[in-house]
């Protein structure tokens, strides 16, 4: 304030340098008195604070603050409209100073500063800059840089200094790298594209899972899989004299009951009567009365030596046969044993099997099957193949 009263006589006083001193403007609520004549002032390299600027020549074109102690340009200020050239290298501002206060202002140094991300409206709020200094900032190199990264191309080369003064310093390892060679995509920087994306492709996931869950029947395979596993659970709470002789059974055989009439004129007449007597395990006679349906079938397998499946279009159309069919594969892997023994009365054309009968296209694929033969010469040698088969002394 005094230096601007020293020179409110000096009518003709048109530059003045008064840079390292010990200058201080402590923001009093007084008015500065500058020669109106004064055109450039050189106040670099002293103890301004952000104060400063309500005590300066409103006639001012080209002015100096460099390395003083300046954190903000404040929006009380005097304006100044003649101003055309801005010094502010050296400070500690954070971000680039708008044009309210300077509406003639072309040249701005803002270099040395603190500035992390600047804004990148800059151009806008100042369309009369023709060039920024803000190389040599401890620039953080992240999404919000982005867009001041972009204003370089769109300013047309009014970023003195581009690209070899802006380097990146925040975060570690980006550090050293010109922002020019920092790209991020768009998603990583767009919250809300981000988050559609993420819930389309979480969408898309569950659509997937869930078109393979019904595609494979997943849900029937995990109700079977806790039919089981409660059955199993309780077997082992039953007394220990409840318990029942592991094989009774030499076969239980599961069938489509369209196929009924040859099981019960067929397969059971050949096989419990005559030589070596055959016993073998029926729905009909051997489920036990008061226990589900599935928890039947889980103890006649696990009872018999082995399982006889009749094949035939109507067993792969027969729901209870694909159960029967799930425990079998189910114990044929649990104990490692050779317990299934397939019978294919009809052939089964591949389009009649349902998806979720791919157990069934996988061991007709890979065991070997007794073919039920048309003609009665070969049915002897049919039973007497299939006796040796299921050969075992019960205890």
């Amino acid at each position: 304030r005094k230096v601007s009263f020293m020179t409110s006589r000096m009518k003709s006083l048109k530059y003045l340098d008064m840079s390292n001193n010990l200058l201080r403007h402590d923001g009093a609520d007084v008015q500065c008195q500058w020669a109106e004549s004064l055109s450039e002032l050189d106040l670099s390299s002293n103890q301004l604070v952000d104060a400063v600027f309500e005590c300066l020549p409103v006639n001012v074109k080209k002015l100096s603050l460099q390395n003083n102690q300046i954190s903000n340009v404040p929006r009380g200020m005097v304006e100044l409209k003649s101003l055309e050239e801005l010094n502010l290298a050296s400070n500690r501002l954070a971000d680039l100073p708008g044009c309210s206060g300077f509406t003639s202002l072309q040249f701005l140094n803002i270099e040395m500063n603190s500035i992390l991300t600047p804004s990148a409206d800059f151009f806008r709020s100042c369309p009369r800059v023709r060039e920024l200094q803000a190389g040599h900032n401890p620039f953080k190199c992240s999404c919000e840089l982005q867009a001041f990264i972009g204003l370089e191309r769109q300013s047309g080369g009014k970023l003195f200094g581009w690209p070899a003064a802006y380097v990146c310093e925040y975060p570690q390892g980006l550090r050293g790298t010109e922002l020019k060679d920092f790209h991020l995509s768009q998603l990583a920087c767009n919250t809300m594209l981000l988050l559609v994306t993420a819930l389309l492709l979480t969408l898309v996931l569950v659509a997937a899972v869930a078109f393979l869950c019904i595609y494979l029947d997943v849900p029937w395979y995990v109700r079977m899989t806790w039919q089981w596993t409660q059955t199993k659970r309780r077997a082992w709470h039953n007394p220990p004299g409840d318990q029942e002789p592991v094989l009774q059974f030499h076969a239980f055989i599961s069938y489509s009951e369209r196929d009924s009439p040859w099981v019960k004129n067929e397969l059971i007449p050949n096989l419990e009567k005559g030589e070596g007597c055959v016993q073998l395990c029926q729905h009909e006679r051997n489920f036990i009365p008061g226990k589900s349906i599935v928890e039947n079938i889980i103890n006649c397998i696990e009872k018999s030596y082995k399982s006889i499946f009749v094949l035939s279009p109507n067993f792969v159309q027969s729901e209870w046969c694909h159960y029967e069919l799930y425990f079998a594969h189910h114990k044929l892997f649990s104990e490692n044993s050779n317990s299934l023994i397939l019978i294919l009365l009809e052939p089964i054309p591949p389009y009649l099997i349902p998806a979720r009968y791919h157990k069934l296209k996988a061991l007709m694929a890979k065991r070997t099957y007794l073919e039920w033969p048309k003609e009665r010469s070969k049915r002897a040698l049919f039973w007497a193949n299939l006796r040796a088969a299921i050969s075992i002394n019960l205890p």
